[in-house]
């Protein structure tokens, strides 16, 4: 068992369905990585996201989407795989609301043009349920998303890092471009304080896009 794994005592790791987890990831990044640091990552992944859980239950498959995107940046730090257009990453918190409302709205507005993530310098144990409200007025589904930990390898694959009151939590590396939005955290706040914080995301999303694509049209 994983030495991080082995640190927290009552949990039960599933190690049969991590390792076939990581049997899959070891075909996908056949020539990427070895077989070690697949297997390093995928319970570590875990590990991580066990440690703010309410709710264990779904852990195996969070696990596996975590660690995907993972390895997936890390390769694309490495320069082994392509990454096709700009990849940003946005971070606050907990990762429970404005970053993941920044997230969801450049994938509404931005499409596969740009690629996003996002994170939590000290990620909560789920996404606001007034959050997930606001952004599925405007056709953000937020319901199967999760908060994640900041990690190194997401901060190297990013081209653009957007911080909301993490303060100094994310590391700095050279070659990438840092932008700070003040914006207001909707945790313990009304449905239409985090309507108001969701428009204001919106139209930041629409000017970085519209910067990032001064050719394209922004729906």
């Amino acid at each position: 068992m994983n030495d991080d794994a082995k640190a927290l005592p009552g949990l039960l790791t599933p190690e049969a369905t991590l390792h076939r987890l990581a049997d899959d990831l070891a075909a996908r990044f056949s020539g990427v990585f070895a077989r070690e640091t697949i297997d390093r990552y995928v319970f570590e992944s875990y590990v991580a996201l066990a440690r703010t859980a309410r709710v264990t239950t779904h852990l195996p498959v969070l696990a596996a989407r975590f660690s995907t995107e993972r390895l997936t940046a890390l390769a694309q730090a490495k320069g082994s795989i392509p990454s096709d257009g700009c990849e940003v990453l946005f971070v606050c918190v907990q990762n429970a609301g404005r970053s993941q409302m920044a997230a969801g709205l450049v994938t509404l507005r931005g499409g596969d043009r740009v690629h996003v993530r996002s994170a939590g310098s000290q990620p909560a144990a789920a996404i606001g349920d007034a959050v997930v409200e606001a952004m599925a007025e405007i056709g953000v589904d937020l319901a199967a998303e999760f908060p994640k930990p900041l990690t190194d390898d997401v901060v190297r694959a990013a081209d653009i890092v957007v911080t909301m009151g993490c303060g100094d939590a994310c590391p700095v590396y050279p070659g990438k471009r840092y932008l700070d939005w003040a914006v207001r955290d909707p945790a313990g706040l009304t449905l239409g304080e985090i309507r108001a914080i969701r428009d204001d995301l919106d139209a930041r999303v629409r000017s970085l896009l519209a910067e990032l694509q001064p050719a394209d049209s922004t729906p």
